[in-house]
């Protein structure tokens, strides 16, 4: 079992969705958890306590814009008074599929300031403090769209190829900090493909409708083009991913961009 107790993992839009997911398996090995997204105040006591529930050190749930590189330098300074970075999992993100003509200038900004930008901010301040204690871990979410192309998303397509790019350089010059005893300090990223959110639960329902109601085909029939298993992935199996990643053991796993795609990119 993996040990985090002591460790403090910030993890940016973790309220819902995958982000939550990677906060409950990060607080299942016992560490604290900074937590971060846009949400009421229900949602985020509710969030802050299942968390708890599931074994956090510690739970705090930190505010910041991260279209705002202000914003962002308050978070950080903010969760490094609360004990430092440990772990960081840039998560968070935002879409708007529209084709490269029509694509609106502000929506091209946005993405890449919260896919891209945000990330290579928040590691610019944790990824020197992790070199000093001789353990860190950075696990940027890029997407299987981070590997391949696709219409109607020039934005985030750009924002997740260059998450990966932006780690292989950090997992590089970050390579030699600590020491297999200490954990090391690395960089990966995870690649998912569909992933059963409440973002893709309105193109499931549509789809089953349209062949008779059978959510199980529904997804099979949405997924044959794309993902050759035809199942979804659920945001617990990306946690457990992240998880695993964190681990000390995981010091000589770094630079990678790991597919949880169903052979989506092995085509």
């Amino acid at each position: 079992m993996t040990d985090l107790s002591g460790k403090t993992a910030l993890v940016t839009g973790s309220v819902q969705g995958i982000g939550f997911a990677i906060a409950e398996a990060l607080a299942s090995a016992g560490a604290r958890i900074a937590l971060h997204g846009i949400a009421q105040e229900a949602e985020i006591e509710q969030a802050s306590a299942a968390l708890q529930a599931a074994g956090a050190g510690d739970v705090h749930f930190f505010p910041g814009d991260l279209m705002q590189p202000e914003e962002i330098d308050a978070l950080m300074a903010a969760v490094a008074d609360w004990g430092g970075v440990d772990i960081l999992v840039n998560n968070a993100g935002i879409q708007h599929p529209a084709p490269i003509a029509d694509m609106p200038r502000a929506s091209w900004n946005a993405i890449i300031a919260v896919n891209l930008s945000a990330a290579f901010h928040t590691m610019q301040h944790a990824l020197p403090v992790m070199a000093d204690r001789g353990f860190g871990r950075v696990v940027n979410i890029a997407s299987v769209q981070g590997l391949i192309g696709s219409v109607h998303k020039a934005p985030y397509v750009a924002a997740k190829h260059g998450i990966i790019g932006l780690s292989k350089v950090a997992a590089l010059e970050y390579a030699t900090a600590g020491s297999k005893a200490t954990g090391g300090v690395t960089v990966n990223c995870i690649c998912p493909g569909w992933t059963e959110t409440a973002l893709i639960v309105p193109q499931i329902e549509a789809r089953a409708q349209i062949i008779g109601g059978d959510r199980d085909a529904a997804i099979a029939d949405l997924l044959a083009e794309k993902q050759p298993t035809r199942r979804t992935s659920d945001p617990s199996e990306i946690g457990r991913l992240a998880l695993w990643l964190c681990d000390p053991m995981a010091h000589n796993v770094t630079g990678t961009a790991i597919p949880v795609d169903g052979g989506w990119t092995a085509q």
